[in-house]
């Protein structure tokens, strides 16, 4: 491979006995997503799945911030690439299929977008206090497509979870905490230790037992989960082929506010 067509962004897997961490590795961009890193990604959660000598998963970034979110030129920008996940590989937004493992996600900085819509198709998220969430897809002319519509409601409830997805407001790890997004706050710098060792907590446990509880926990929420899914294809096409959802991609490449038209 070349040097001009290295992969800056990178998400890497290291293995810690029966733990697996999966490291997104992107700080130049702070995080951000190319498709290529979604690839690995879903990769990393595949390997957590089917290896038998994997019990628990954590999930984490290095520098400053877990995720802006996606690189968007590189997902609706003229040079896109589109990639699709191998059949069978698990989606990391946990809507075609979920590990059947824990995972524990580890955040700070800026989680945006679909970083919290992956930490939430986790099991348990542990927050540095400098974390900063926002859901702002609707600033952007779309909507939330990867879960965030209806986990917010399971995880906070309808009132919390409307008050920041309809105000796509940017709210700290406390807050997060308090309805129920974050399981536990902790210094900056300590969020991956403290992670790591809830996983290592979780694993001296019988694997079969924490793994059927997950999934007999799944249970009690799946169908109305499997009917939030369901409407994804049609909000996609709604918001995707709107005006506003080319007013907004446009205003942040060109890094101004967007004017919306509702249609």
């Amino acid at each position: 491979m070349s040097e001009t067509a290295v992969q800056v962004g990178r998400v890497r897997q290291e293995r810690h006995g029966h733990i697996l961490k999966i490291v997104i590795d992107n700080p130049g961009k702070m995080n951000a997503f190319s498709p290529e890193m979604m690839e690995e990604l879903s990769e990393a959660f595949t390997v957590l799945d089917r290896d038998d000598d994997l019990w628990v998963g954590v999930l984490c970034s290095v520098g400053e911030h877990f995720t802006a979110g996606l690189d968007m030129p590189k997902f609706f920008g003229p040079k896109a690439v589109k990639l699709d996940r191998p059949a069978g590989n698990i989606d990391p937004f946990g809507l075609e299929n979920r590990c059947r493992k824990p995972v524990v996600t580890a955040i700070q900085g800026v989680c945006f977008t679909i970083g919290i819509e992956i930490m939430l198709a986790g099991d348990i998220v542990v927050a540095a206090d400098n974390a900063r969430l926002c859901q702002m897809e609707s600033k952007r002319g779309i909507a939330p497509l990867g879960g965030a519509h209806f986990r917010y409601v399971t995880r906070a409830g309808w009132g919390d979870a409307m008050y920041h997805l309809l105000l796509c407001d940017e709210f700290t790890a406390a807050e997060a905490h308090r309805i129920g997004l974050v399981q536990e706050v902790v210094a900056p710098g300590q969020q991956v230790e403290r992670a790591m060792a809830l996983a290592g907590i979780i694993a001296n446990n019988a694997p079969l037992g924490i793994q059927v509880t997950k999934e007999a926990g799944l249970k009690f929420i799946e169908a109305g989960e499997r009917a939030a899914i369901d409407v994804i294809p049609a909000i996609r096409a709604r918001v995707m082929d709107s005006q506003d959802a080319k007013e907004g991609i446009q205003s942040f490449v060109e890094r101004r506010a967007a004017v919306f038209q509702g249609r």
